[in-house]
């Protein structure tokens, strides 16, 4: 016997974390995929990539070579939108599946972050340079177009005016002027958002999700990932103690809860959760370990 010890297969989490590890080499399609694996443990993120490269190349068959970027674009448009029939999910918008890559493969139906994932890999590997546009309350597409940038509606499929985005901007506007702060500019608003900040908003959404239909057991999942993602964040680390608490996991929660207190001096609700704390038997002054 020779006393070593099997290896463990990595679990999903642990796949997870070595895809968000680095900023520089984060493949963010294939982490929006893997987001849903902890609903789905069998979720195959490579088959949902490969099923995402058929599609590409099913469209580059119809594009010539020397097809300028417009003439790309509308290929594009009426393959994603018209033949293939993705849209937002209007009559269920607020199911999980909506935030999970390869049920909206399935289902063609989505929300703007997953919808606007699957347009962009198929205009990137069209040859166009599309990307994501975290905006307020919406998520969008940016394409850079020798004639300028064109903003597309990934739930709608419509090219977005000046006008209807200062619209969407309106109520983040006034919220603004009322704290005394100067409007922010359209501009800043549509600026590429980067991978780390796509994939955190897809788990946010879904956090709130089953944080308001008080899904603990699916929420520990969605707040795990979290603070895999944003390692210093400490109010999502706050959040997956809670979520432990309310679980029945008493040390978990300890931990993460004490680390927030010791990590957020200024925090304004330091009192409840020392309160928190008290009640799970920790008096909150120092880190467990």
């Amino acid at each position: 016997m020779s006393g070593l010890l099997p290896l463990l297969p990595p679990t999903a989490l642990d796949y997870f974390a070595s895809l968000v590890a680095e900023d520089s080499s984060l493949p963010l399609l294939e982490a929006a995929i893997a987001v849903a694996q902890h609903d789905f443990a069998r979720l195959d993120t490579q088959a949902t990539l490969a099923e995402i490269d058929t599609l590409a190349a099913r469209l580059n068959q119809r594009i010539a070579r020397d097809a300028a970027p417009m003439q790309r674009l509308r290929l594009l448009n009426r393959f994603f939108f018209q033949e293939l029939g993705f849209s937002g999910n209007v009559n269920d918008y607020y199911d999980p599946r909506n935030s999970y890559v390869h049920c909206v493969l399935e289902t063609r139906r989505g929300i703007p972050i997953t919808l606007a994932l699957i347009y962009i890999e198929l205009a990137t590997q069209i040859g166009l340079n599309a990307c994501g546009v975290s905006f307020p309350g919406h998520f969008l597409v940016k394409v850079r177009m020798p004639q300028g940038e064109i903003v597309i509606d990934p739930f709608t499929g419509q090219s977005m005016s000046r006008d209807a985005l200062d619209a969407l901007l309106v109520p983040y506007r006034r919220r603004s002027s009322k704290t005394g702060g100067s409007e922010p500019l359209l501009r800043d608003f549509l600026q590429a958002a980067a991978p780390r900040e796509v994939i955190a908003r897809m788990l946010r959404n879904l956090k709130e999700i089953f944080r308001n239909s008080q899904d603990a057991a699916r929420l520990l999942g969605i707040a795990e990932r979290l603070v895999i993602l944003l390692p210093d964040a400490w109010e999502e680390r706050r959040d997956r103690g809670l979520v432990h608490a309310a679980l029945g996991a008493r040390f978990p929660a300890m931990a993460d809860l004490a680390g927030y207190l010791e990590h957020a001096p200024h925090a304004p609700d330091r009192p409840a959760i020392r309160k928190r704390l008290a009640e799970l038997g920790h008096d909150g002054t120092s880190r467990l370990h």
